[in-house]
């Protein structure tokens, strides 16, 4: 089965425990990032949430920030979930109202292995430019590394390293016809990144930290701190 984050999830397997060990990892770095910046967040709100029976890895960076009230979510899905206060069904992707604006914009935005499920480049910077609206102090991104040796949607090694129209031409091959379709899994790297959130750097200072499994690059998280006006 997929979860929200759509891996190929095996409830009980050491790979999956990696993933789940991995965000948690992630958390710490968004609290101390937090606690460094002595940032003071009275809202959260997660973009790409999942329900929270549906995996392992269901909210789990958010439930591990130990925020406990004031949490709003975005997502494309109908979920049922006890963490949020408020749930908004839509497309992260999608132009947003003044008054969803609003309604949602938080101290805190948080947004974990949901940019590369939203489709072409143009689509991933759409939803960074959103999130910036969104944001009232910091936002968080995070997303698995094109480069890590192993591809962990479908955990296959290294065929991702090929250019990317040959690379889902293979997996549709391999009979993994989700994933093969770049609206479902577009992997992106540091510079690529770099570029899509580039316009951000008027309002908000940028940093891309980057996070290591077994000596290699796995998980970029882009930290976007909102400037002073």
């Amino acid at each position: 089965m997929l979860n929200q984050g759509q891996y190929i999830v095996n409830q009980n397997s050491f790979f999956d425990y990696l993933i789940k060990k991995k965000r948690i990892e992630i958390s710490d770095i968004i609290k101390h990032e937090i606690k460094k910046k002595k940032i003071k967040i009275n809202s959260v709100l997660d973009i790409g949430s999942s329900s929270d029976k549906e995996s392992i890895f269901s909210n789990i960076i958010l439930k591990n920030l130990n925020f406990t009230s004031n949490i709003k979510s975005i997502t494309n899905r109908k979920i049922q979930s006890k963490l949020f206060k408020k749930i908004l069904k839509k497309s992260i992707t999608k132009k947003f109202s003044k008054k969803i604006i609003k309604n949602f914009i938080s101290d805190l935005v948080l947004s974990s292995a949901t940019i590369e499920h939203v489709g072409s480049i143009n689509n991933q910077k759409k939803m960074i430019e959103n999130i910036a609206f969104l944001t009232n102090k910091i936002f968080i991104i995070t997303t698995p590394y094109r480069f890590f040796p192993l591809e962990i949607h479908t955990k296959i090694p290294l065929l991702h390293f090929l250019p990317k129209k040959i690379f889902r031409k293979i997996l549709n091959l391999l009979n993994y016809n989700f994933f093969s379709k770049e609206k479902n899994l577009n992997l992106l790297s540091i510079n690529e990144l770099k570029i899509i959130s580039k316009k951000l750097e008027k309002k908000f200072y940028l940093k891309i930290k980057l996070l290591k499994t077994f000596f290699f690059i796995s998980n970029l998280i882009l930290i976007g701190i909102k400037k002073n006006d």
